[in-house]
């Protein structure tokens, strides 16, 4: 049987002749509706920045029964498939997650399938949304997946180092602000018994100040003690990592192995819980912005 396939195989080849002919007989009348493809490379010289975010992920929340107004579970599992994005795809400088949402920045000189929209896009989304289904049981253990996770994304060019550093400053604004309000939001219903329309009522007009004083006056809450993850949002970088690890060597002169410690230096990804707005962060990690990183 398998003669017979490549018996059969090389009279094709035959018939085709040689390799170098192979490519010109390929072709088709057909191949002409290649020429509708639209041409959506990026403009070069710039930030590439794919932002995804939850589909629908309020219903998503309540179905699997999130902890409110802050469930680690979910946080911790939206930075694993982060993490797992930066790991499988090159030229990410930096990631942003918050809640739903996250965002990775591609560099500027970034020749990724020639800088192609749509390959970045959909190859960001589609290992986000494979590995969040994936990891799943790790980070909810009993909790059953009821049903796949959507996510859809964005892509947006910022051509300066100070136009990158501000939209990440928005983003963490956001985080701020966002939590600052689910965090009193959840107290009022949770503790104080009010309905989720009356504690929407309580907090209409209210600035930050108004929100901070109903925490620390009413339940005994300071913000500012809340932990980072959820008021500063995730940051994803790159950074060289010092891991001892044990090997079996044999030594000279010696019939049995012994296992002996060795330490190794690889580059990870690390996530931080830290202020991004300041320039503190870019002035203790000035490579992200680096030309030649």
């Amino acid at each position: 049987m398998l003669r017979g396939w490549r018996s059969a195989a090389a009279a094709c080849a035959r018939r085709l002749g040689s390799p170098s002919r192979v490519p010109s007989m390929a072709k088709s009348k057909f191949e002409y509706v290649r020429d509708f493809e639209a041409d959506d490379a990026l403009l070069p010289n710039c930030w590439i920045v794919v932002r995804l975010d939850g589909r629908n992920f309020h219903r998503f929340a309540e179905q699997h029964e999130f902890k409110k107004p802050n469930d680690d579970r979910a946080l911790h599992l939206m930075t694993k498939c982060a993490e797992t994005v930066m790991q499988e795809l090159e030229d990410i400088a930096i990631a942003y997650g918050q809640s739903d949402e996250y965002s990775f920045v591609f560099k500027k000189k970034s020749k990724w399938f020639k800088r192609r929209a749509s390959k970045f896009m959909t190859h960001v989304v589609s290992q986000f949304a494979s590995s969040y289904v994936f990891y799943w049981k790790d980070y909810f253990k009993d909790q059953r997946l009821l049903y796949p996770p959507g996510f859809d994304g964005r892509i947006v060019l910022y051509p300066s180092n100070q136009n990158l550093k501000d939209y990440l400053s928005w983003r963490q604004a956001d985080c701020h602000i966002n939590n600052l309000y689910n965090t009193v939001f959840w107290m009022l219903v949770q503790r104080s018994g009010l309905t989720p329309v009356q504690a929407q009522d309580r907090l209409q007009g209210t600035l930050a100040g108004d929100k901070n004083e109903i925490l620390f006056s009413e339940f005994n809450i300071n913000y500012n003690n809340e932990p980072l993850m959820y008021r500063k949002g995730t940051v994803l970088i790159w950074q060289k990592v010092n891991e001892v690890i044990t090997k079996k060597i044999k030594l000279p002169k010696e019939t049995e192995e012994k296992e002996v410690e060795v330490t190794r230096t690889r580059t990870k990804v690390v996530p931080l819980h830290c202020d991004i707005i300041g320039d503190q962060f870019w002035e203790e990690y000035p490579e992200i912005l680096a030309e030649d990183s």
